[in-house]
C-alpha cells in the first residue's frame, strides 16, 4: 500500500533527556496552497528544536508536512500551526520554525516563529 498524508506525529523517548543538544531538520519540499488564487505555494521549512522527553520521528514528520499539500493556508497561518502542532506533541524544551517561502508575485515571504519553554 503506498504511503499517504497524515495529521498523526509519531514521538519516540528522547534517549538523551539528561542533555540540552539541539535538533535541526530541514524540509525542503513542503507545499500548501494559496486561500486567495488557489495556486501551489512552495516553501523550505528548517525546524530547530532543544528536545524534552520525546523526539519525533522522522517518516511521520515527512507524511505530516506533506498533509498541507492541498490545504489552503497563508504563510503565517501554516508556519504557527506546524510550530503548535509540533510542540503539542514533543513537548520541547526550545522550537524555532523558519519558512522560507518562495517568490510569488515577485515577493519571497520568511516567517519565522519560536517557542521557548519557561519552566526549563
Amino acid at each position: 500500500m503506498p504511503t499517504q498524508p497524515s495529521k498523526s506525529l509519531q514521538v519516540v523517548p528522547n534517549p538523551h533527556p539528561d542533555i540540552h543538544y539541539e535538533v535541526e531538520m530541514v524540509c525542503p519540499e513542503f507545499t500548501c496552497v494559496c486561500p486567495m488564487t488557489g495556486q501551489p505555494d512552495f516553501a523550505t521549512f528548517t525546524i530547530t528544536y532543544v528536545p524534552g522527553p520525546k523526539i519525533v520521528e522522522l517518516k511521520s514528520l515527512k507524511l505530516y508536512l506533506w498533509s498541507f499539500r492541498d490545504e489552503g493556508h497563508f504563510h503565517e497561518d501554516v508556519t504557527n500551526m506546524v510550530l503548535k502542532d509540533l510542540v503539542a506533541a514533543l513537548d520541547p524544551r526550545e522550537m524555532r520554525i523558519d519558512a522560507q517561502f518562495n517568490v510569488r508575485g515577485g515577493i519571497t515571504t520568511t516567517v519565522r516563529t519560536r517557542y521557548l519553554d519557561r519552566t526549563s
